[in-house]
């Protein structure tokens, strides 16, 4: 039997098709890729868009006519925001909410005699523990992606997701640590964090419990495999998160601080529990105590109210600051939450010019910060693909940098030293190092580093 997932939307819901697709192979399904012949499809969907509703409705249309003879089951967010709507579509077979992907294999196994669609889909609203998939072991890809964390408490009044995702549960440490370990032992040298709202991590858990705590025992059970951690608000970035970067070497020097506004009336709009200065004084701390450390954030342009002053004061913010790259996101209207009714729609065209202004200004921003690094050499360097337009194989830096490699001929996934020797507009250019034969690599300033 094959099975082919396709998923839409957010690095959570990579992790769960990954561990969906170790569940299956356990079952004795043979993964095939999204564009192949399947005898099962599944459909993980998104919703924080009305524009990704339509995605995830195009997508699951074109499984069917690519897979007439096979079972098509959809989940994820929009199945659990929509499920009658998902179930109307002809040539579906099974709707799984999010509190219903662990049961997954056996909801699959048992539509052998369903003529009709089943729906599988709970009040996620009332899910109290976090409900554990298997580490995707056998994941086709160069790093792992583990799900700690699932739901969220807070209110943004952009935001869908708590509808669909439920209240914030955790993983406990041990078991987090044990699936660390499995994903480790089974060869891939980075391990990614993932969760709804990785920052809440450990809250509903034993007082005491942190994302810091769990970050600490993680990177000492990994190693020498490098820890990275998906998007933190910046309010929940604390001295002993920092203080993991300087005392564990395998902790990627990257982080994603979701901002959305440099303006605090815009924030207060929002409900976003940061201030512009709380972001501000962050920033400053991190590149301070982390050299070379890469920090991303998402902007969300033309929240309604936000007036040309208001965009002002988010564009000065980040042209002042150290930030590494922008994610640049215009602001659509999402049925069911608070800001879709709001006064002061702001106009499309004007959203527009506002994204092209941040978008240009991420452009240099993000070659800045690659031009920061030319002649820096880095240990264990993870192989992670090839260039599309050149054939090369390329890297990934622990700072979030994908360099091409003309040297290099080891595989996929493997881990590498090398130097940057070169950035251009489209690319960073560097070569492989060689190690001498205590295992060191000497670096640009003189001093010597080992992986």
């Amino acid at each position: 039997m094959r099975v082919a997932i396709k998923t839409l939307g957010c690095r959570q819901n990579q992790s769960e098709s990954d561990a969906l697709q170790e569940s299956l192979r356990r079952d004795g399904y043979t993964a095939v890729g999204p564009d192949e012949a399947a005898d099962l499809f599944i459909i993980n969907t998104c919703t924080v868009t009305q524009e990704a509703d339509a995605d995830s409705r195009q997508m699951i249309r074109r499984a069917i006519r690519r897979n007439p003879s096979a079972r098509v089951v959809v989940t994820g967010c929009y199945a659990q925001a929509a499920a009658r709507e998902v179930a109307a579509i002809p040539g579906v077979d099974l709707v799984a909410g999010n509190g219903e992907k662990a049961q997954l294999p056996a909801l699959i196994s048992g539509l052998r005699d369903k003529r009709s669609p089943l729906i599988a889909v709970g009040d996620i609203q009332r899910a109290a523990r976090f409900s554990p998939l298997p580490p995707p072991v056998g994941a086709a890809r160069s790093r792992a992606l583990l799900k700690v964390q699932d739901g969220c408490n807070y209110r943004c009044t952009f935001c869908i997701v708590p509808e669909t995702r439920g209240p914030n549960r955790s993983q406990p440490n041990d078991a987090a640590l044990r699936d660390l370990r499995a994903l480790v032992e089974a060869g891939y040298p980075e391990v990614v964090l993932t969760g709804t709202h990785l920052g809440t991590y450990g809250r509903d858990l034993s007082v005491g419990s942190s994302i810091a705590g769990l970050v600490a025992r993680m990177l000492e059970a990994a190693a020498p495999a490098r820890l990275r951690l998906s998007s933190l608000d910046p309010h929940e970035v604390g001295e002993e998160l920092i203080g993991c970067f300087g005392r564990f070497g395998n902790l990627c020097r990257h982080l994603h601080l979701p901002l959305q506004s440099g303006d605090e009336t815009v924030l207060k709009r929002m409900r976003r529990a940061h201030t512009a200065d709380d972001f501000r004084r962050l920033v400053e701390r991190l590149t301070e105590a982390v050299p070379g450390i890469a920090i991303g954030t998402d902007v969300i342009v033309g929240f309604p109210g936000e007036g040309d002053a208001e965009f002002e004061q988010t564009y000065r913010l980040l042209e002042g600051l150290p930030i590494a790259y922008l994610h640049v996101f215009s602001y659509s209207q999402r049925k069911g939450t608070v800001a879709a009714s709001m006064p002061d729609q702001v106009p499309k065209d004007v959203r527009a010019a506002r994204s092209a202004a941040l978008r240009t200004l991420s452009d240099a921003k993000w070659r800045a910060f690659r031009q920061t690094q030319v002649g820096q050499s880095f240990a264990a360097v993870v192989l992670d693909g090839r260039d599309a337009r050149t054939g090369r194989l390329q890297a990934l830096t622990d700072n979030y940098i994908t360099v091409r490699l003309d040297n290099a001929e080891e595989g996929i996934g493997r881990m590498v030293d090398l130097s940057i020797e070169a950035v251009s507009e489209r690319e960073t250019v560097g070569r492989l190092r060689a190690r001498d034969a205590n295992g060191f690599i000497p670096t640009s300033e003189g001093r010597w580093l080992r992986g």
